[in-house]
């Protein structure tokens, strides 16, 4: 008994030793969740991240169109990976944040990627209830000498 009080109060005092996330920290921890779900071809959890007011790409694509989007390019690439860095982010207020990165996507049906492409990624962050959601993002590919113009 006198062991299970001890481990009682030792989870009590670590667990308010702990310092918060810092905005910056939570909105690339989401990114990371997103992208973590994206290459397991889990749209349902990488949509759960994303907010009922996302729009992207100057308004031409929904939230709906989005997850679309995300689901053609899970089922066209069985390997559909991602490499973001480096991530910025700029909190606007304790409700809004902006995060710019750069993102290699990579996809394939095998071990080796057949194709990929490089992105500027510029993302809107909103805070709904304690989570950070996708509210807006922009995107572009970077091309890089040499490189053909083309959409991944």
């Amino acid at each position: 008994m006198k062991a299970a009080l001890w481990m009682l109060l030792s989870v009590l005092l670590l667990s308010g030793c702990g310092e918060s996330l810092t905005v910056e920290q939570q909105v690339i921890a989401t990114l990371r969740n997103m992208e973590a779900a994206a290459e397991n071809g889990e749209h349902f959890e990488f949509m759960g991240y994303v907010a009922d007011t996302f729009d992207a790409q100057n308004g031409e694509m929904d939230r709906r169109a989005f997850h679309r989007f995300m689901i053609f390019q899970m089922n066209q690439h069985r390997r559909l990976r991602s490499q973001l860095f480096p991530i910025r982010v700029n909190e606007i207020s304790a409700e809004l944040a902006n995060a710019e990165f750069r993102v290699l996507v990579t996809g394939g049906g095998g071990l080796l990627p057949e194709s990929g492409q490089l992105f500027d990624v510029v993302t809107q962050w909103v805070r709904e209830g304690g989570d950070w959601m996708l509210n807006r993002a922009q995107w572009e590919a970077v091309y890089l000498p040499g490189q053909p113009a083309s959409r991944y």
